[in-house]
């Protein structure tokens, strides 16, 4: 009991994943750094707050509440609502929407029907053909290091820091240090995450699983509870 999460894949192209969580019981957990914003709702005693969140630098402690519930949906890379860059978003700095009575939604001056878990991915894609939500092509490019030739590196980064709210640099190091977690937490040891991860000591890893976990390699090797989307 507890935290109860799930999650799938998303079916539209701007989303990463779709999850819901649950707190049967009043329970501390960590987040895990992460590179993607979301949007997400929140629902305790019959009322409902919906939040718009961007990348997270580091692993945040956080508690879940007894009976709150919540769903959502982590944006690709590069996706994001233009009216609320993403950088302004980081690290928890929410913007929390306006809603108004008969659990609508306030966005643009215009109010829009709360969705529910199944029917998130309608919400999103009226966001998308109303112009709101928008994913730029051009960061998985950028990301890879294949940039237009006609861009010049600068322009890239400020671009890429624009849709994404962390820089290239920053985000590949997040995503690393995931790749690393995943391969401890599948039981992998310290010395083969090492090798696969491309990091030079065991001091490094520690350093970089830390930061964006909250906990050492071996403590993810003994399945401590964080929660990586």
């Amino acid at each position: 009991m507890g935290l109860i999460f799930d999650a799938v894949a998303g079916e539209l192209p701007l989303v990463r994943r779709v999850w819901s969580a649950r707190c049967d019981a009043t329970t501390d957990f960590t987040s895990v750094a992460k590179g993607s914003s979301m949007i997400a709702f929140a629902r305790h005693a019959g009322s409902w707050t919906v939040h718009l969140r961007g990348p997270e630098t580091g692993a945040t402690a956080l508690t879940c509440p007894e009976g709150w519930e919540f769903f959502g949906v982590e944006l690709r890379v590069g996706a994001y609502l233009p009216l609320f860059p993403p950088a302004g978003l980081a690290d928890l700095n929410d913007a929390v929407l306006p809603t108004v009575p008969g659990d609508r939604i306030v966005l643009d001056n215009r109010d829009w029907e709360m969705p529910t878990e199944q029917n998130v991915d309608v919400f999103v894609d009226r966001l998308v053909r109303a112009g709101l939500l928008f994913l730029d092509p051009l960061v998985e490019e950028i990301l890879h290091g294949q940039r237009p030739r006609s861009m010049s590196e600068r322009t890239a980064q400020i671009r890429f820091r624009q849709a994404v709210g962390v820089s290239r640099r920053k985000l590949l190091s997040i995503e690393q240090a995931r790749q690393a977690a995943q391969l401890l937490t599948a039981g992998e040891s310290i010395a083969e995450v090492i090798s696969a991860c491309g990091y030079y000591d065991q001091p490094q890893l520690t350093r970089a699983i830390r930061s964006v976990t909250g906990h050492t390699p071996g403590e993810l090797r003994s399945a401590v509870p964080f929660l990586a989307f």
